[in-house]
Order: structure tokens, then sequence, then C-alpha cells
């Protein structure tokens, strides 16, 4: 199955249903099936061709939807770009993938001029909301696009093993790779997900996490391919504002990531049942910090708690069923059904229980490598078991416990070495978060002469919090060993965020390499 055939179908058995809310707009999935047919012939029709690349550089709208499943339905490659993106980067990735598209929004279409210029100056612009834009160039108008009558009949867009996606993630030299992903690789994950979730034709789900983010990307799948509603929101900037859109809309299902946790467990008048219909939350993109589970359980009682783990080269890679949170409250949980989650040593032995080493995952769902960069893919997809295959080592580092339940422990370029020590940064920050008053917290290693690296608290505290470094170091000493104890600690307003709402603790190690 190819991943707009997941549109089609729920557009043949619930034609009339609401598939999408985004703001005052309403569609339902056979509307969404017509316009992204449009669009495709539109597309087809100013040369895009079959495996082109075409960007989806847009926000949380209903265009951006109609817009990938058009781009499928063309027989090409989308790949989605978050709004936020600076035109030096943007061009970058026009460059790199050799995009024959984009599709934009006219506030967004300076930024895409600029880029576009810089790289590919005549490359195809599909631009919505062109307001006021005047000439739109070399552009086409989203609306007159998806308006026109009856679609002609597609051509073959292709099958399964078919690039459906590329899409860009952070990469340690500094660009972004591209990571590409399969019709085959995403209809896999977005099944093994939604088996878990159990999720139904009768579920809401919201969709505040920004659809360039695999996280919030995959919520528009599950929801097309199961046939349930989609609740689009641009972020979570407006907490309240959201609760009140999922209290109206009935929402069952609310993916977070853990600043979001942070914002609902600081709203003093969100009491528990206020979600009724809430049927389960699930976190991702960094492990939530027990103290925020247990909050989390108080607050949303009816409600189960996935903890998972993923990351872009396999959309998913473990999750925890909720009967375990009590036992296991730390773990990520198992491998998601039909693939495989094992730990091993440098040299690719698996590893015992309680023994630190490299997590591997085998599956269906992991990428076919990173666009046009084998060293970096040889790097990360390595021989398996079989001579067939090739497994993704995730430079994370975990443990299992006696059961075979995972643990993460942190990423393998972000263990501290201090006396002689190696230790842990998501260890130390769930037990600042356990400290009341402490809103947002990362540990980073400092240059020491004596140590090493020294342990270095940046902590965010809840305004009136009168909290001191001495008692966070005191909180530290009765729950650590003394070596993981912050030698100091910089309370800030604010830590900074990535575009996925995720702590940078890679921006607060290059401010201080710059203060030093």
């Amino acid at each position: 199955m190819r991943v707009e055939q997941f549109l089609r179908n729920s557009a043949q058995s619930f034609g009339n249903k609401i598939a999408l809310v985004a703001g005052p707009k309403r569609l339902t999935f056979a509307e969404i099936d017509v316009m992204s047919d449009r669009l495709a012939t539109a597309l087809l029709a100013k040369g895009v061709l079959r495996g082109d690349r075409v960007i989806v550089f847009m926000d949380n709208c209903w265009e951006a939807v109609v817009a990938i499943f058009a781009v499928l339905k063309a027989g090409a490659v989308f790949c989605p770009v978050n709004p936020s993106t600076k035109s030096q980067k943007l061009a970058y990735i026009l460059n790199n993938c050799q995009a024959g598209a984009i599709i934009t929004q006219g506030r967004l279409l300076p930024v895409a001029d600029t880029a576009t210029a810089a790289t590919a100056p005549g490359v195809l612009k599909v631009v919505a909301s062109s307001g006021n834009q005047g000439d739109l160039g070399n552009g086409t108008s989203f609306e007159g696009a998806v308006a026109k009558g009856n679609p002609t009949t597609l051509p073959d867009p292709g099958i399964e093993i078919d690039l459906a996606m590329l899409i860009y993630t952070s990469g340690s030299t500094g660009f972004p790779k591209g990571v590409m992903m399969t019709h085959q690789n995403i209809v896999a994950a977005a099944g093994s997900i939604t088996t878990y979730l159990e999720n139904t034709a009768d579920d809401v789900i919201l969709g505040v996490l920004p659809i360039s983010f695999d996280y919030g990307l995959y919520q528009v799948f599950m929801a097309a391919k199961v046939g349930a509603r989609l609740v689009l929101e641009k972020s979570f900037a407006f907490p309240h504002a959201v609760i009140q859109k999922m209290l109206a809309e009935g929402v069952t299902g609310f993916p977070i990531v853990p600043t979001m946790a942070a914002l609902l467990l600081h709203m003093k008048d969100l009491k528990p049942g206020a979600l009724p219909h809430l049927r389960y939350i699930t976190n991702t993109a960094a492990a939530l910090p027990p103290a925020f589970i247990a909050r989390l359980r108080a607050l949303f009682p009816d409600a189960q708690l996935y903890s998972m783990y993923g990351l872009t080269e396999c959309k998913r890679c473990t999750w925890l069923p909720p009967m375990q949170l009590d036992q296991r409250p730390t773990s990520v949980g198992i491998a998601i059904p039909g693939t495989q989650a094992f730990v091993v040593d440098e040299q690719g032995r698996n590893l015992g229980a309680g023994e630190v080493g490299e997590l591997v995952i085998r599956g269906p769902h992991v990428m076919k490598g990173y666009w046009q960069n084998p060293e970096a893919t040889a790097r990360a997809l390595r021989p398996g078991p079989y001579p067939w295959e090739r497994q993704l080592h995730t430079g994370d580092l975990f443990r299992t416990d006696e059961n075979g339940y995972l643990y993460f422990v942190g990423r393998m370029d972000d263990i501290i070495k201090t006396r002689g020590e190696k230790v842990s940064p998501k260890e130390i920050e769930n037990i600042l978060y356990a400290l009341p008053g402490i809103r947002e917290a990362v540990v980073v290693g400092v240059s020491d002469p004596v140590l090493g690296k020294a342990i270095k608290a940046v902590v965010a505290v809840q305004p009136g919090a009168n909290i001191t470094d001495k008692d966070i170091q005191r909180h530290c000493a009765r729950h650590l060993e003394d070596f993981m104890v912050p030698k100091c600690v910089e309370f800030r307003d604010e830590l900074p965020k990535t575009d996925t709402g995720k702590i940078s603790r890679r921006r607060v190690e290059e401010v201080m390499e710059a203060a030093e």
C-alpha cells in the first residue's frame, strides 16, 4: 500500500465525515481527496515528474494536509520544512534535494523567494493565501489549483517501495541530513502505532505539533488511516485556547512533548476531569521526567499515558504499555509491534540486563538512508544478522531490565565524563524536575581543570518560586551520588528550544562555549 491510499480508503468509507478541523475550516475526507487530486493534476501539468522532490514549506494549516497528499498522488516525494526555517537553511535544502517545486504560503513567500533566488530560480512555486502579493512570477495559486473542476485521471504514481518523504534532521556537521522514507516505511510505522494506541474512526486527534516534525506529521497519516478526525492547531503557545478547542471538539488523543507537559502542569485553573473525552496521551521527542508522569496521571485520571521513544530515521522505536507505568515509570518500553529493538556493545554483541550500550533497531520502518550522504548512511545502517538487511544504529545509549524493558540513558555524545565517571545528564535532569518549582532543566558539562568536566545545571523556575543554587545542590545531593551533584547552577527565564519544542542542549552548550 502507498500512503495516499489512507486518504482514498477513508474518503470511500467515511466520505461526508469531518476529517480535518483547522481554525474555522472544516473539511470532509471526500473534500480533501478531491482537492488533493486537483492539486496533483496541477503539479503534473506544471512539469513535476514522478520521483521529483517537492518542498512543503507551510505551518499547521489545512492547505499543508492537502499538499502532502497531492504530492504523493502525483508520484512525487514530499519534503516538509518547518515554517520558522530561515532562507539560508531553506536554500541548502532546496539545493541538496534538487527540488522540483515548493508549496508555501503568502506570508512565507519572501523567505522562499530569497532561498530559491540563490539556488533554484526556476523552481515551481505554489502559493496559498497569497493575498496582495501581486505577480507570483514562476508560481501558481494554491487556491486556484484546488478550486478547478473535476481532476483528470491521475497516472499510476508508483509502488510502495518508492520514496514518499525526504525529511531533514539536524546533522553533527551543522548541515541537515535528508532522511529517506519509502511508502512502505511510513505505512509500516503508522500501522504499528495505530495498533498499540487502538485508534479507530471514533477518535479525535489533536495535531498541535508541527507537521514538519515527524511526530506531528504522523498524526495526519494515522487519522487518515483509521478515518479519525484531526484537529489541527498552529502551536501550543496559547494553551488555554487549545484546551478549550479540545473540549469543544471532544478530543480523544493528545500527543505531547515534555515542554508541553510543563505548560499543562503549571495551568492553575486546569482541574482533573477538564477533558472528559480524552482517551490517551502520548509523549516522545524526550522522555518525561517521572515527576511529570505522576502529575499528568493525576490531572487526566481517565486517560492512558503512553511513554514512547523514537527518532526520525525510523519514526518510532519503542512504547511502554500504560499498565507498566507504576512498575517502570522511567522506561520507554518495548519495541513497537512488528519490529525489534536491542542493546549492543561496541563490537555489536547483545548486552545483558543492566549493561549500557547502543540501541539498535530492526524493522520495515527503518529508513533507506540519508539523501546523497553515503558516509553517514554507512555509519547509521550496518549489516544485521542476515545478509539481506541493514540495521539502524541509533547513536543512543540504553539499558534493559531483567524483563527486557528499555531505558534511555543518553545520547552517546551527551555523556559527561567527570572525576573519571560517566554521567548521564538525563538522570540528573529527572531529579531536578522532582524539585517543586523547577519548570525547565538541562544538564551540561563545562570545562574544569581538576574534574575534566564539571556538572552544570541550567534551570528555569516557576514565577514566584524562591529557589537558590544551594537548594538545588542539596536536593541533588539527597538523591544522587556525589560526583553527579551539579557543581554550579545557572538560572534563566527560559531555556532555548528546537523547532519541535524540545529543550536544546546543544544551544545551551554553544552559549557557554562562546562565553568561555
